[in-house]
């Protein structure tokens, strides 16, 4: 009887123990399941491809942060962005209820291949330090990366600083053509671009106002390379430099203007518009230093200057040609009024020796001496003290060069404004 028991219970306990499950509850069984641990890493470097036919999708997924800095001089725009790249390794698959239910790990970005990507405006910036990347049962990847990057930019800067600009970040992988690996992008521009501008840190000079893409393919040596480009669209914010150059230069014109029709005398006119030139020049100094030293076409705010310039030189030679035009008016009135002043002397002398003449041979006497009052009688008398006549066409003169320099500078302003708004 005892026998019978002791059978029993043994049979029933191996009978338990084969069916009992067993469970891995760890990562690292994770990893030794996918023989990660293993010394060949040719896994990390070769494309995970299971059909040559088929090429690697590479999804991609962009948030701008934030706009760091724009140099006009340099052509360059710096920009810090988060890239979201996903994947599918179908060699990298495991079945989550044999490792209690473990989904996904989280692994260097060495363990596994990666898709190489490369951005074509890329000229500085800083390598991302987010080396890991979430790997799922499935088979899909998953990576991270934050960038800051300096990207050429062609700047279009004619309507500066009230500019839009838009400049393009390219990516694309040169080593796989598309028979081997295609990028795509994972949302549409309009989700991107809200995520962006609700995670964007900075609220600087520029105002980030639109996202586009392009999805193409690029030539290059007789072959065709998948490339995915984000066009970012920004605006200036121009407070900064109204403040700064446009309102001092308006303010030092109507300076001049105010000047160029004052009472006050011409010389010290000329004194007042020579300092004025002066201090517009030290502005166009400042608004060197930030535009860049070639363009196609000169922008706005530099022919706004120059035409600002232009037009208070014009001021400073019409009030030198006023000038002028006084001082010889004064000079020929000078010149008029001593010679006849000269030949009504000469006349009143002839008439008064003719008239003394006659008198002395009809009375056949010699006149006593006289008084001095009465030797003075024949003396000719001094004209008395006038003041000088004013040229009448000096008046009219200035009246129409003031009123021309008026009419030119509303023209030349109507004009500035328009390129400004159009």
């Amino acid at each position: 009887m005892m026998q019978r028991v002791f059978i029993a219970i043994l049979t029933f306990s191996l009978g338990t123990a084969g069916a009992a499950p067993r469970y891995i509850c760890t990562y690292y069984d994770v990893v030794e399941y996918l023989n990660i641990s293993s010394h060949s890493k040719l896994h990390a470097h070769i494309l995970p491809k299971t059909d040559l036919k088929e090429p690697v999708e590479v999804k991609m997924d962009f948030m701008l942060m934030a706009i760091l800095s724009v140099v006009e001089k340099l052509q360059t725009v710096t920009f810090y962005f988060i890239l979201n790249l996903e994947w599918k390794n179908t060699f990298a698959t495991w079945n989550p209820q044999d490792f209690c239910n473990i989904s996904k790990v989280i692994l260097p970005t060495e363990s596994y291949w990666s898709p190489p990507i490369f951005i074509l405006e890329r000229v500085n910036g800083q390598n991302p330090n987010l080396d890991y990347m979430v790997i799922t049962h499935d088979g899909t990847f998953n990576s991270t990366q934050p960038f800051q990057a300096t990207l050429t930019c062609s700047l279009m800067i004619f309507k500066f600083p009230f500019d839009t600009q838009t400049c393009n970040l390219s990516i694309a992988s040169f080593l796989y053509s598309v028979t081997d690996l295609v990028m795509k992008t994972k949302r549409t521009p309009a989700e991107m671009m809200r995520d962006s501008q609700s995670y964007f840190l900075t609220d600087g000079e520029w105002k980030f106002t639109n996202l586009s893409i392009i999805e193409y393919m690029e030539d290059l040596d007789d072959e065709q390379f998948s490339v995915v480009t984000y066009m970012i669209s920004m605006e200036r914010r121009p407070t900064l430099y109204v403040l700064n150059l446009i309102l001092p230069t308006c303010a030092l014109y109507l300076l001049d203007m105010a000047v160029l029709f004052g009472p006050s005398s011409l010389e010290e006119k000329i004194s007042f518009q020579i300092a004025i030139i002066l201090g517009s020049s030290m502005l166009a100094v400042i608004l060197n230093n930030i535009l860049p030293t070639s363009s196609n076409r000169p922008p706005v705010i530099v022919v706004f200057f120059l035409g600002t310039f232009l037009l208070m030189i014009m001021a400073v030679l019409d009030t030198f040609l006023l000038l002028h035009q006084q001082h010889k008016s004064f000079n020929s009135d000078k010149v008029l009024r001593s010679f006849r002043q000269d030949a009504h002397t000469k006349l009143t002398t002839r008439t008064m020796t003719n008239h003394s003449t006659k008198h002395l041979a009809k009375d056949g006497a010699q006149q006593p001496n006289l008084p001095k009052k009465a030797q003075e009688k024949g003396q000719p008398a001094k004209r008395p003290w006038q003041p000088q006549e004013q040229d009448p066409f000096l008046p009219v003169l200035e009246k129409v060069l003031l009123y021309s320099h008026f009419f030119l500078s509303l023209v030349f302003f109507a004009i500035i404004s328009l390129k400004w708004s159009s």
